[in-house]
C-alpha cells in the first residue's frame, strides 16, 4: 500500500470533523512551541490555556487539514496546489521552514491519538510531509525566501 493510502485509510476521521482536528493540531502546536503562534497575529491575545478552545483558531486548523488533504489526494503529483501556497508562506506570512517541521510532529501525533493512525501510518505520513516540506522548501528558495 502507498504512503498516501495508508494515510486515506483514516482520512474520513479527520473529514468528518475538521474543526475538532483543525483545533487540536493547531493548538497543540501553539501550545507545544508557543513561538509559533507570532506567525498568526490574528491570535495575539488568545491565552496559551485557550488556544484548543477558540474558534477562529479551530477555523484556520480546519483549513490547514483541507489543503493537507488535497496535497495527500494528489499523491504526490502537487505542484500546483503547492506552489501557491508555499509563495504566499514566504512573500505574505514569512513562515519559516522549519514551522512546517514542526506542525509535522503535532499532525502525526493527532492522527495517531484521535483517528488510529498506525505506527506503519504514522511513518508515511511523516515520509509525505518530508516530501512536501522538502518541496516548499525549494519554492522559498526560487522566490528567495530564506525561510
Amino acid at each position: 500500500m502507498s504512503d498516501f493510502d495508508l494515510i486515506l485509510k483514516v482520512w474520513g476521521k479527520v473529514e468528518a470533523d475538521y474543526t475538532g482536528y483543525g483545533s487540536a493540531v493547531l493548538g497543540g502546536l501553539f501550545q507545544q512551541q508557543p513561538e509559533t503562534m507570532k506567525y498568526f497575529p490574528k491570535f495575539s491575545g488568545i491565552p496559551a490555556s485557550e488556544v484548543c478552545s477558540n474558534a477562529a483558531i479551530a477555523a484556520h486548523g480546519a483549513t490547514v487539514l483541507r489543503k493537507l488533504a488535497e496535497l495527500v489526494k494528489a499523491k504526490g503529483n502537487h505542484a500546483g496546489i503547492l506552489k501557491p501556497l508555499a509563495t504566499t508562506h514566504a512573500n505574505q506570512h514569512k513562515i519559516p521552514i522549519n514551522n512546517f517541521k514542526l506542525i509535522s510532529e503535532v499532525l502525526v501525533k493527532v492522527l495517531h491519538e484521535k483517528a488510529g493512525l498506525d505506527a506503519s501510518g504514522q511513518e508515511a505520513l511523516r515520509r509525505v510531509l518530508n516530501i512536501v516540506i522538502a518541496d516548499i522548501d525549494g519554492y522559498y528558495k526560487e522566490l528567495g525566501f530564506a525561510g
